[in-house]
């Protein structure tokens, strides 16, 4: 029996610059089994996807991040792209929402720029994680470790963090985040 979402709510925390792909597969994937996925933003309105090389389609924000609070939330999606995660990191309630979800042993996804936020947030010390290459490092000083795999399941933690590298690996991403929030 495939994993169901239903009656799971999973924040997806974005800005302006979030890799297209990152966003709106994982979250199609995670309402397709049913859970509501909502766009949790420092800003209302709507936000700008890149889309490779270039700027994307917008996605509706759902939720202003000063007003968004985690425990509503039973799991946290961090879409990549090199821009949003360099900007949320810089956002201090950011990486208290972020926190607040390991405090509290949910789930958290993030891919490929992704995890920029956890460093910042000092959430990958003694964590095993993937990510795209040129973040290997940063992950390293904050006391991670980078494998390079597809698709990245740690539960050496408060928490359990699924991770992957890039866009190619979404369909591995997608089945697994499923089946990881599926069990909270």
């Amino acid at each position: 029996m495939p994993a169901t979402l239903q009656w799971k709510t999973i924040a997806i925390l974005a800005t302006d610059g979030f890799e297209q792909s990152e966003l709106t597969e994982p979250r199609k994937a995670l309402e397709d089994a049913g859970a509501a996925a909502e766009v949790v933003s420092p800003g209302d309105g709507e936000i700008a996807g890149w889309n490779h090389t270039d700027w994307g389609g917008k996605v509706a924000v759902d939720v202003r991040l000063d007003e968004a609070d985690a425990e509503k939330y039973d799991a946290l999606l961090l879409p990549g792209g090199v821009m949003n995660p360099d900007k949320l990191r810089t956002e201090p309630r950011a990486i208290e929402f972020v926190k607040a979800f390991f405090e509290t042993g949910k789930p958290v996804a993030s891919i490929c720029h992704g995890p920029w936020t956890l460093v910042e947030a000092d959430l990958v010390r003694g964590r095993t994680l993937t990510s795209w290459p040129s973040i290997a490092t940063d992950i390293e000083n904050a006391g991670g470790t980078r494998v390079d795999e597809e698709v990245c399941v740690c539960t050496g933690g408060p928490n359990t963090l699924v991770t992957s590298r890039k866009p190619d690996d979404i369909p591995a991403f997608n089945e697994k985040i499923i089946e990881v929030f599926a069990q909270t």
